[in-house]
């Protein structure tokens, strides 16, 4: 009976961990197709630090993103007084819908209204930079291309099949995807969006583009955590501090340890 026993308990063990080793070479495999699959992100090169472009992002978000996006995390009396506007300014730059300053920024459109619109509810954009990362929402901002296929006629590299149309395409103008076969990991050949070819241009350089496009990304992400730069400097006076504390209680732990120490 004992043989037995032991012989089913080896089989449960083994069975086991053959499914276990599977199980983890399956989550490894679509965690590495996941990865290869993902576009390349340009970098941002944002300054968190640059007012002026946090200003023009602000102002920027307020015309082209505020008809449909709410922050409704921050208010507008916040963003006043951490970027340096006004209260006449900030009403004049912002505020459209006849909030006050001291109101939240909550969506000019019915939400109902842009859910039959766009198919889903615009999300709110008040942590997106933090969500998404500040390199995924400049790519996303440039990377709107032709797609007759699609609601709104276009599509996006970073964000395949996106409700949302492209709202900036005055500035940049339009764009065609360029393609190209390429060999994947698993040996199959697909076609691969490597590049854009103007077929519209828009009111805005490329260069000047992508700047605007970078100062609303800085807007973004200073939205996210707008204490950020309070935390950072903060927190070198708290490590400071603790630095300081530690030589002082290692000197103090050596003085009684040296008493402790003669006592026995």
């Amino acid at each position: 009976m004992k043989t037995i026993c032991a012989l089913f308990s080896t089989m449960f063990s083994a069975t086991f961990l053959a499914a276990f080793l599977a199980t983890l070479i399956v989550l490894f495999s679509n965690t590495v197709m996941a990865a290869t699959s993902k576009p390349a992100l340009d970098a941002a090169n944002i300054d968190p630090k640059d007012m002026e472009s946090l200003k023009r992002g602000a102002k920027y978000f307020a015309d082209y993103c505020m008809g449909c996006h709410s922050a409704s995390l921050m208010r507008y009396s916040r963003v006043g007084a951490d970027l340096g506007i006004d209260e006449a300014e900030l009403e004049n730059m912002m505020i459209f819908t006849g909030a006050k300053v001291g109101d939240l920024m909550h969506v000019s459109v019915d939400a109902e209204d842009a859910k039959q619109w766009f198919g889903t509810k615009p999300p709110d954009l008040s942590v997106v930079a933090r969500s998404r990362g500040v390199d995924w929402i400049y790519t996303f901002l440039r990377s709107f291309y032709q797609d007759p296929t699609r609601p709104w006629g276009v599509n996006n590299v970073v964000f395949k099949d996106v409700a949302m149309p492209h709202v900036l395409w005055e500035l940049q103008g339009l764009q065609a995807a360029q393609y190209s076969n390429v060999v994947g990991d698993d040996g199959v050949t697909r076609q691969v969006i490597t590049g854009f070819k103007v077929v519209e241009t828009g009111d805005a350089a490329p260069a000047a583009y992508d700047v605007f496009v970078r100062d609303l990304v800085n807007f973004l992400h200073y939205m996210g955590e707008p204490a950020k730069s309070i935390r950072l400097q903060l927190g070198k006076w708290v490590i400071l501090y603790l630095a300081i504390f530690f030589i002082v209680m290692y000197f103090l732990k050596k003085e009684y340890w040296k008493d402790v120490k003669k006592a026995h």
